[in-house]
C-alpha cells in the first residue's frame, strides 16, 4: 500500500508539472522573441526622425551609428532613387533583394537569425526601408536559463510530494502491519497478542474488532479447557469402580493386564485433567524440544501390546530399535500416536492377523511403519480426516488424526498405503530439521519410502 500511494502521487504530481511546465516554456520562449523583435522596432525607429528630415549620407551614417544596432553593424537603411537610379545603402544587407514589406512591418529569416523590415516616410516622400538584424541568440536570450529553472521546479515538485506521500503511507501502512502481524501471532498460538488502537479510523476499527476477537478466543478456549476437565473428571468414578473390580480379580497374567490397564487408563485420565487446567493451553508438538528416543519408546509399547497379540495368535515383528534414534516429539505424545495406530491394528483387523513396526532414521527425517496383513483401508484418505475414521464400531476417528498432528508438529506428514504384508502401512514422517511439507518437493516425500521399503 506504501507503495501504491508512492506511484499514485508520483504519477500525478508529474502530470500537473507538464502540464503547467511545458505550456510555461513555450510561453517563455515566445516573450523572448517578442522582447528581442519590440528591441529591433525600437531601433528602427530611432532612425525615423533622421529619415524625415534628410537623405545626406553622411548625417543618415551618424544617426545609424547613434544607435545600439548600428554600432553593432546590425541595422542598415535602403533608400530608393526618386528617379529610379541608384539607390541609398547604408549599412549590410542582409534580407533578399526581392523582399517587400508590403507598407508594414515584415520578418524574414536570414542565415544566423531574423531581418526587421521597417518602412518609414523619407523626405522626398519615397519610402525608406530600415533593415534591423535580430541573431538566434538574441531572439533565445535567457530561454534555456528559464526552462532549467522551470525544470528544477517540477523536479523539486514532485520530490517533494513523493516524500509527502512516503510519509503518509508510512501513517497508514504501520497499523496494517501491526495488525497483520498480530494475526500472525495469534495463528501461532500466542493468544495474549494485541493490536494497538492507533491510525486511520477504519484501522483502528479493524484494530478493535481483532482484540474483541481475540478476547472471544481466549475465552472459548478457557470454556474448552474447562469442559474437557469436567468431562474427564467424570470418568474417574467409573475407573474408581473398574479398579476396584479389577483389584479383586486375584492373580494370573490376565488379571495383572487388567490392572495395569486400569492403571493407565486412570494416569491418562489425570493427565487430561491437568493439562486442561493449565492457564496456558499448549500448541501442537509442545514440550518436543526436549526430544525422545523413538526405539526406546516402540520397544517399550511393542512389550505391552505383545502381550495381547499372544493371546489373540498375531505375529509381530519389530525392527530398526537396536539403536538410539532421537525424535523432536514429546515422549507421551510418541507413545500415544503409535498406540493409536496399534489400537487400529488389533481393533479393525481380525484374530491373527500378522503385523509389525519398523523404525528407519535418515539424515533429515526419521520413517515409522507399522504394517499389517489385514483387509486394508478401502479409502486412506477419508481415514486421514479428524472424525471420519473408517466407519467401523467403536471408531471415533480421532486415532490417525492425533497421528497425523504429530507428524506435523515436526513439519513431517502421514501416508497410508498397501504394505508388504498385504494390507495397510501407516508410514509416519518425523522431520529432524526445519522442513515443513509445503517446502518439500514430492520428489524429496518419495524417497524415504523406497528407502524404507529397502
Amino acid at each position: 500500500m506504501r507503495w501504491a500511494l508512492v506511484k499514485v502521487s508520483l504519477a500525478v504530481t508529474a502530470m500537473v508539472v507538464i502540464a503547467f511546465a511545458v505550456p510555461l516554456g513555450l510561453v517563455v520562449r515566445e516573450m523572448a522573441r517578442d522582447r528581442a523583435f519590440s528591441h529591433a522596432e525600437r531601433q528602427a525607429a530611432a532612425v525615423a526622425p533622421a529619415l524625415a528630415i534628410t537623405a545626406d549620407r553622411a548625417q543618415l551614417q551618424r544617426a545609424v551609428a547613434s544607435t545600439q544596432a548600428g554600432a553593432q553593424g546590425h541595422l542598415s537603411v535602403h533608400i530608393p532613387a526618386p528617379d529610379g537610379g541608384q539607390p541609398l545603402e547604408i549599412g549590410e544587407r542582409r534580407a533578399p533583394a526581392d523582399a517587400r514589406t508590403g507598407g508594414r512591418a515584415t520578418t524574414v529569416g536570414v542565415e544566423g537569425g531574423y531581418v526587421l523590415l521597417q518602412p518609414t516616410a523619407v523626405d522626398s516622400g519615397e519610402i525608406a526601408v530600415v533593415e534591423v538584424f535580430v541573431p538566434d541568440a538574441e531572439v533565445t536570450r535567457g530561454v534555456t536559463t528559464a526552462w532549467f529553472v522551470l525544470g528544477g521546479v517540477g523536479l523539486a515538485l514532485i520530490v517533494g510530494s513523493v516524500a509527502i506521500a512516503d510519509r503518509l503511507g508510512t501513517r497508514l501502512v504501520r497499523p496494517a502491519e501491526h495488525l497483520a502481524a498480530a494475526a500472525r501471532d495469534l495463528g501461532e498460538g500466542k493468544l495474549g497478542t494485541r493490536v494497538p488502537e492507533h491510525g486511520p479510523a477504519e484501522l483502528r476499527s479493524a484494530a478493535i474488532a481483532f482484540n474483541s476477537m481475540a478476547d472471544q478466543v481466549v475465552a472459548l478456549l478457557a470454556n474448552e479447557r474447562e469442559l474437557a476437565a469436567d468431562l474427564s473428571h467424570r470418568l474417574r468414578t467409573p475407573l474408581t469402580v473398574l479398579r476396584l473390580n479389577a483389584a479383586s480379580l486375584g492373580g494370573g497374567d490376565a488379571a495383572d493386564q487388567t490392572r495395569a490397564a486400569v492403571a493407565q487408563l486412570e494416569g491418562e485420565v489425570d493427565q487430561i485433567i491437568r493439562t486442561a487446567r493449565e492457564q496456558k493451553p499448549q500448541s501442537p508438538g509442545a514440550g518436543a524440544s526436549a526430544g525422545c528416543d523413538a526405539a526406546e519408546v516402540v520397544r517399550e509399547r511393542m512389550a505391552f501390546w505383545s502381550a495381547l497379540a499372544e493371546d489373540e495368535d498375531r505375529r509381530a515383528r519389530v525392527a530398526g530399535t537396536d539403536r538410539p534414534v532421537r525424535v523432536p516429539v514429546a515422549r507421551a505424545d510418541l507413545a500415544a500416536a503409535l498406540d493409536a495406530m496399534l489400537g487400529n491394528v488389533f481393533r479393525h483387523t481380525p484374530q491373527g492377523t500378522a503385523f509389525s513396526v519398523d523404525l528407519h532414521h535418515g539424515e533429515d527425517a526419521v520413517i515409522v511403519l507399522v504394517s499389517d496383513a489385514g483387509p486394508g483401508i478401502p479409502d486412506p484418505a477419508a481415514a486421514l480426516r479428524r472424525g471420519h475414521g473408517d466407519g467401523g464400531p467403536g471408531s471415533t476417528g480421532l486415532g490417525l488424526d492425533i497421528v497425523r498432528r504429530l507428524a506435523e508438529s515436526t513439519g513431517g506428514d502421514v501416508r497410508i498405503g498397501h504394505s508388504v504384508l498385504g494390507g495397510t502401512e501407516v508410514r509416519v514422517w518425523l522431520a529432524l530439521g526445519p522442513v515443513t511439507p509445503a517446502r518439500r518437493s514430492p520428489a524429496a516425500r518419495r524417497r524415504p519410502r523406497r528407502k524404507a521399503a529397502a
